[in-house]
């Protein structure tokens, strides 16, 4: 289990010189409050920068650096596993990057990717997209588990389940397997080549006891037949070039194609965001006549102007982004049919490659039934150093049938893990294993916050939603204060089996503006059930109306802006 133990951070987005630190095992529920744009999410960012050098929301990462100060951001966590304490620094300008183990920093010979990959996989065994999941619940950029796609369901799970390792040791066999595979195509070729020598010399043997003029033409004959075959084999791979370079032509534009399916694909993500922002526009405008803030009367012209403006600036983008679909489409058609022509690229390559051997074996035959022709025009006795060869050919053919043999039975060895240790093996046993238990918590969190409904994730992690009357949903059937009902459901059930799993399992719980936006007065009472029910954890809640809510936190974080600078202030 993960305990963070504090955080601090300074010139970090809103905040100054002056560091501000939080114990984040001060309280078992903490509620941060403030005004807009006074600092209180900055939390999540600051967690995510640390650990995974990417914030929660979607910052670049030149824009966490405080604007007036320009320089020396750094954000530190201290967190513990089992007798454990690590520290984590980052920084940005200067770029900083240091892990401390019981305060020895690790070695730093290896670059910043690979020394993330340290953090992520040998000591958190947590990767973002779980991190998010688990800890973290919030209003923006945050991708709740039920609009994932299905591979990202599925490796939030098995991180959960912390059977990722199975998916590792899958990638290892299946290399093993392809290097096994050529391994035994090439043997079975040798063997093939050693039998064909056998028998060219046993038939040269039987040729040698009636041994005449008639026999060298025949070689001759044999000689010729071969350049025949060899001419025939060279004009194939004359043709199989022009085929290879004719193909490569067709590559020309392959990188440049994939750099526009990376670009169009930002340009989704970038007007989807916008889509978003403009259907919120125009709701409040919709279902507001006056300003919640300070409660004047909208103008009804401005109100029905801006919903006029939001209506039209909706239109053009789903326009666009209908066009922008088709575009990404046409794109990955084109990228698939690279990969298609690579692909031939790489059998025309081995063909050749084959081709290449036989002509070379061509040549040795030729040469060997030539010398054989010289020897017969002036030896009588050249039956014995044929003979040798047939026996040293034979041992041979021995040793790499053995060889064969072996490599064979290895690759059926890997062949039955691979089996295993695929999705529908061990690790769609344990899946299998763990699904009625996610239902159950699921289902029991569910009612727990007065939502009666029949919730199923199936082994492809698809949702099955029915009422009480077994009518059938899926989860965008629901309204937002239903959907953030069944995100927290999830998030405390992925919590639960990382417990028993000792898996993605840690003391710190931060929800973001939950509680201003969806969920209802009942809503929210149910959700405090389940908080109560929690043990051994810090739950930290951030809302900006959280004035209402005092009585129900042990600790109270108030951030507010003094002198364009975050800061923790008294409550």
């Amino acid at each position: 289990m993960i305990i963070f133990h504090n955080i601090t951070w300074k010139n970090f987005l809103s905040t100054g010189n002056t560091p501000i630190s939080i114990n984040l095992k001060e309280a078992p529920t903490t509620l941060i409050i403030g005004t807009n744009g006074s600092g209180k999410s900055t939390l999540l960012d600051a967690l995510c920068f640390v650990l995974f050098n990417k914030p929660f929301r979607i910052i670049k990462k030149d824009q966490m650096v405080n604007t007036i100060n320009n320089a020396d951001t750094i954000v530190e966590v201290q967190f513990s596993i089992g007798p454990t304490m690590y520290k984590v620094r980052r920084g940005i300008k200067p770029n900083l990057f240091e892990i401390y183990k019981d305060g020895v920093m690790l070695n730093q010979d290896a670059s910043s990717v690979d020394y993330q990959k340290v953090l992520e996989q040998q000591i958190m065994k947590l990767n973002y997209r779980s991190f998010c999941q688990v800890v973290i619940l919030g209003s923006s950029s945050y991708e709740p588990f039920m609009k994932m796609r299905a591979s990202y369901r599925r490796d939030v799970i098995e991180e959960i389940l912390d059977i990722k390792v199975f998916g590792h040791m899958n990638l290892i066999l299946r290399s093993k397997q392809i290097e096994l595979g050529k391994e035994v195509t090439t043997l079975r070729h040798q063997v093939d080549l050693v039998e064909s020598k056998v028998d060219l010399q046993e038939k040269h043997l039987n040729e040698l006891s009636s041994r005449d003029t008639d026999q060298i033409t025949k070689k001759k004959a044999d000689i010729e037949k071969a350049h025949e075959h060899k001419r025939d084999y060279m004009f194939r791979i004359e043709s199989l070039n022009k085929e290879i370079a004719d193909n490569e032509e067709k590559l020309f534009n392959k990188t440049a194609t994939k750099d526009k399916f990376t670009k169009l694909q930002k340009l989704e993500a970038k007007i989807d965001q916008n889509l978003k922002t403009h259907k919120k526009q125009l709701k409040f405008f919709e279902e507001n006549t006056n300003c919640p803030t300070c409660t004047q009367q909208i103008q009804e012209d401005f109100r029905q102007g801006k919903i006029n403006e939001e209506h039209q600036s909706i239109h053009k983008l789903e326009d666009g982004y209908k066009q922008l679909l088709s575009e990404i489409s046409n794109t990955e058609e084109k990228i698939l049919k690279f990969d298609d022509i690579g692909n031939r690229i790489r059998s025309i390559e081995t063909n050749v490659a084959k081709l290449n051997t036989s002509i070379d074996e061509i040549k040795r035959h030729s040469d060997r039934i030539q010398n054989e022709i010289d020897q017969l025009s002036v030896e009588d006795a050249g039956g014995l150093n044929i003979k040798e060869e047939i026996a040293r050919l034979k041992k041979e053919l021995v040793e790499a049938k053995e060889l064969r043999d072996n490599v064979i039975e290895e690759k059926s060895y890997i062949d039955v893990l691979r089996q295993i240790v695929d999705d529908s093996g061990a690790k769609g046993q344990i899946i299998k294993k763990y699904l009625p238990i996610m239902n159950t918590l699921i289902n029991q969190y569910l009612q727990s916050m007065d939502f009666f409904v029949s919730f199923h994730l199936d082994e492809e992690f698809k949702e099955t939603v029915k009422s009480r009357h077994m009518d059938s949903f899926n989860y965008n059937n629901f309204s937002e204060g239903e959907k953030m009902r069944i995100d927290l459901s999830l998030l405390f059930t992925w919590r639960s089996i990382a417990k028993m799993k000792n898996s993605v399992n840690t003391n710190l719980l931060i929800l973001d503006e939950i509680f201003d936006s969806s969920l209802d007065g009942q809503g929210t009472d149910d959700f405090f059930k389940i908080i109560a029910t929690l043990s051994k954890e810090n739950i930290y809640i951030i809302s900006h109306k959280g004035d209402i809510m005092f009585d129900k936190f042990t600790n109270i974080i108030k951030f507010e802006k003094y002198q364009n600078f975050t800061r923790i202030s008294d409550v």
